[in-house]
């Protein structure tokens, strides 16, 4: 099933060649993306009519759903699985909530304070994929941290299903959120959409939300052009799984299919330190491949993934450090001892009775995550990542005598003699 790859075997370059995923060499998605953002600034409205009959194969009279629209389609939906969307909203709200901190104010010197306040991004764009599964989750998982920190507007758009409309769940999510209106848009012509405005719907300062490569790739577009900002590269799903002697072949097949389920071009990775344990999660995978409803994308996705063998644990993080994952799961007794050696991961699930999925519902983690090897440099979504920090500073009569003779010098040795000034006619007062 996996193919198996031995680590110590791999050169650099195989290495790099391993790891490296959702790429475009041929530009036919950047070409394709960028013909569509072209199309929704030109047309506008028209340009999102056209593209839901075309990809999403629905003839729209509107593009959005209002509260009312919200309120009925909230109802179609049983309590059990209500209240499963209220308890999974409370434990998001708990663990973000818990992110807001007040920051101190400093005297640098004495009569010079320094200080950090938090204001929100006042409007936000929320996109919600739709495509082989709609996800109400990622709609909790971005609008629960964008009411804690405060932002005025939030726009949400998602594809429109075969209906027109949207599922039960999301609209029962909006109504959690106290969100009042949704557009049904979908793909890159919503990203471009909320970048860049249309007759309907508003442009937003940032924009949020996982989703395909051409998702992806329209937000990497539209942010060096439209004066909006994003969350992150955040593309098709991945797992990497660390496991031992100790994990059990189920879990880890499991673990590796809940992620492999996303899509054909997600991918699910097995670090092993032994062909034991992968030829274990092979039969486990071929045995729970087979019941899955989404055999097809699941099948697809495990094609495109693969197992690595390694000698010990030190080589398995060294492997995952590298690889950079969007969830991180250590199947092993001995994880309370390797978290400190984890440099490079989105989020991570520690020991055998913590599965990637908690994190994805109710835990209260949230689970728009970097991926495609950007955990290195970027974390996943928080309340931070919808509020600014402004700096500010107030200086005394007393502060300035402290300070003043310091940036005198400093800006008289950088020859920008107005700077000086600022300070010397202040102090001649």
């Amino acid at each position: 099933m996996l193919k198996t790859f031995e680590y110590a075997k791999l050169s650099p370059a195989e290495l790099q060649e391993l790891t490296t995923r959702n790429t475009d060499p041929s530009h036919a998605i950047q070409d394709t993306v960028l013909d569509i953002i072209q199309e929704v600034r030109q047309s506008g409205d028209l340009a999102l009519i056209n593209y839901a009959y075309q990809f999403d194969k629905v003839e729209l009279e509107k593009l959005y759903l209002d509260a009312d629209d919200i309120d009925a389609l909230a109802s179609t939906i049983n309590r059990d699985q209500q209240r499963a969307l209220e308890i999974a909203f409370q434990n998001i709200h708990k663990f973000h909530s818990s992110q807001v901190k007040r920051e101190r104010v400093v005297e640098t010197t004495i009569g010079v304070k320094c200080w950090r306040e938090i204001r929100p991004i006042e409007k936000v764009g929320l996109y919600i994929p739709g495509g082989s599964a709609v996800l109400p989750s990622t709609l909790l998982m971005l609008g629960v941290p964008a009411r804690i920190a405060g932002c005025k507007e939030i726009v949400v758009c998602s594809p429109p299903q075969k209906s027109g409309k949207i599922n039960g769940f999301v609209a029962y999510c909006l109504k959690l959120l106290k969100i009042e209106r949704i557009y049904l848009v979908g793909g890159a012509q919503a990203i471009a959409a909320m970048a860049f405005g249309t007759e309907t719907i508003p442009k937003v300062d940032k924009i949020f939300g996982p989703g395909n490569q051409f998702v992806t790739k329209a937000k990497s577009i539209v942010q060096g052009m439209a004066n909006v900002s994003i969350d992150m590269p955040a593309g098709p799903s991945e797992v990497l799984v660390i496991a031992d002697q100790t994990a059990t072949a189920s879990f880890v097949a499991a673990d590796l299919l809940a992620q492999a389920e996303h899509g054909a071009d997600s991918q699910a990775v097995l670090v092993a330190t032994s062909t034991a344990i992968i030829d274990a999660v092979n039969l486990e995978l071929e045995k729970q491949l087979a019941v899955l409803p989404r055999f097809e994308l699941a099948s697809k996705a495990i094609e495109n993934s693969y197992a690595v063998l390694v000698a010990n644990m030190q080589e398995a993080i060294a492997f995952s450090n590298y690889y950079a994952p969007e969830h991180l799961i250590l199947e092993t007794d001995e994880w309370e001892r390797l978290v400190r050696l984890i440099l490079n991961a989105g989020s991570v699930f520690l020991g055998h009775l913590t599965p990637e999925s908690a994190g994805d519902y109710a835990s209260g983690t949230n689970h728009t995550l970097p991926t495609s090897g950007y955990a290195r440099s970027y974390s996943g979504v928080s309340v931070d990542s919808f509020v600014k920090k402004i700096t500010f500073q107030h200086i005394s009569e007393e502060g300035l005598v402290n300070i003043g003779s310091t940036v005198e010098i400093l800006a008289e040795l950088e020859g920008l003699h107005a700077h000086k000034n600022a300070v010397t006619i202040r102090k001649e007062y």
